[in-house]
């Protein structure tokens, strides 16, 4: 009886712990880890900003397409029905009428002196300038990924700075209540200890909201509801390549999605001109119909016709006028504005530069202070527990210790933000 409980109850842990690897085995399924670029290429194709940004440049090349429709022929079938009471001519009497009509009814535009041309190219314009608008939102999307995403290793590596600080100061709370008890110390280093340990623990609370605040900004900039659990894969520490200040510049002159697409649009603007000047002049069509005519229905009589139609504009109330000052106007703005943004992406570039050479030069200083700051409570929690220290000197160590990690998690944040902006800057995603 007792083996064959034993056996029941060996069983019954061995289906337990069976259930519990599976279940171990898919949240670690679950749990997959994120790397930078998966971050990125997710962004890509799952943001909404993404998603409007490629369909305004279908709409933009579906109307490239309805422009050109003016080089082809206009078809048209229409059927006329009409009765009622008319005075004919030859009859030199009003006499009743009925007539059916079916005709096919074919326009061609011959030359109109540019204005078709004209339109074309403003709306290859305007969808080459839709091109530029995605290749800007793919870059704002990547840059604000990266920059969330470095925003959360930082954040995770202050939790665990400050659970250190926790750690530390449980034990020279502990160190300090034995002090008491022994007679060694005095209380008032016992409550200094525990308000030096709860003021830890409300930075860590603080630290870890962060943290979480965080993993929500990477969830949405990659137009997900929720990273869940995913932990996060630390980018190579190697050292990116970073390029000269001049040829950063010059690259992003050559390169910026927002110049390109100010140029565009200076095109669209020009062709918009030469469409509005071309009203002033005419326009030669040439027309045609076939069809049935005849009293009754369906007709009998076969009928067409076929010629030419001149239109030439006399007056049309100063609005062709006032077209082409409008025309005017929008081109001499995009021009300013493209003279502006020139102006905005040397700032980013120098902006960008400057700050990777503070970063790397906040790394390095903050790195040495990182290393003399753990040697410096290392000594003040050993003089503390050999009975020498005193716990003010501890704490200042412990709080001098923190705020040195913090420094240099904050300069490795900095860094890689400004690496990011550099490439944003320069047009890259």
């Amino acid at each position: 009886m007792c083996f064959r409980r034993e056996l029941k109850r060996g069983i019954k842990r061995a289906a337990i712990s069976l259930v519990m690897s599976v279940l171990v085995a898919g949240n670690g399924q679950a749990a997959e880890p994120l790397t930078l670029d998966e971050a990125v290429t997710a962004a890509l194709k799952n943001h909404p900003q993404a998603i409007e940004a490629r369909e305004n440049l279908k709409g933009a090349e579906a109307r490239t397409g309805q422009a050109l429709a003016s080089y082809y022929p206009q078809i048209n079938i229409a059927a006329d029905w009409s009765k009622g009471r008319s005075f004919l001519t030859p009859l030199e009497s009003i006499q009743e009428t009925e007539v059916h009509t079916d005709a096919l009814y074919l326009k061609q535009t011959i030359y109109d002196f540019g204005r078709t041309a004209g339109t074309v190219a403003a709306a290859r314009g305007n969808r080459a300038a839709a091109a530029e608008a995605l290749a800007i939102t793919r870059q704002d999307i990547a840059f604000r990924v990266k920059n969330d995403f470095d925003l959360l290793l930082a954040a995770g590596k202050q939790v665990t700075a400050t659970r250190e600080t926790v750690r530390a100061r449980e034990a020279v709370l502990g160190q300090a209540r034995e002090f008491f008890h022994q007679g060694i110390r005095p209380k008032v280093d016992v409550a200094k200890a525990e308000a030096n340990l709860y003021a830890a623990r409300t930075a860590l609370i603080r630290a870890e909201n962060n943290q979480d605040l965080a993993r929500v900004e990477l969830a949405q900039a990659m137009g997900l509801p929720s990273l869940e659990d995913r932990p996060l894969v630390e980018p190579s520490p190697a050292p990116e390549p970073v390029p000269e200040r001049l040829q950063a510049l010059q690259d992003a002159l050559a390169e910026r999605a927002e110049l390109k697409q100010l140029d565009a649009l200076k095109s669209s603007a020009a062709a918009s001109l030469k469409t509005a000047r071309s009203g002033y002049l005419p326009t030669l069509s040439g027309i045609a119909s076939v069809g049935y005519a005849d009293r009754d229905f369906p007709p009998e009589g076969n009928v067409w016709a076929a010629g030419l139609d001149l239109t030439v504009p006399l007056f049309s109330g100063f609005s062709t006028v006032e077209q082409e000052k409008e025309a005017v106007a929008r081109l001499r703005a995009v021009e300013a504005r493209r003279n502006d943004e020139r102006l905005q992406v040397v700032k980013d570039v120098e902006s960008a530069w400057l700050g990777i050479k503070e970063g790397a030069a906040r790394m390095a200083s903050t790195e040495k202070e990182v290393a003399a700051a753990r040697e410096n409570r290392a000594l003040a929690e050993g003089r503390y527990q050999e009975g020498v220290g005193s716990i003010i000197e501890v704490t200042d160590a412990q709080s001098q210790a923190l705020d040195a990690e913090t420094a240099h998690i904050q300069a490795v944040y900095d860094y890689r933000t400004a690496l990011a902006r550099l490439d944003r800057a320069m047009g890259k995603e």
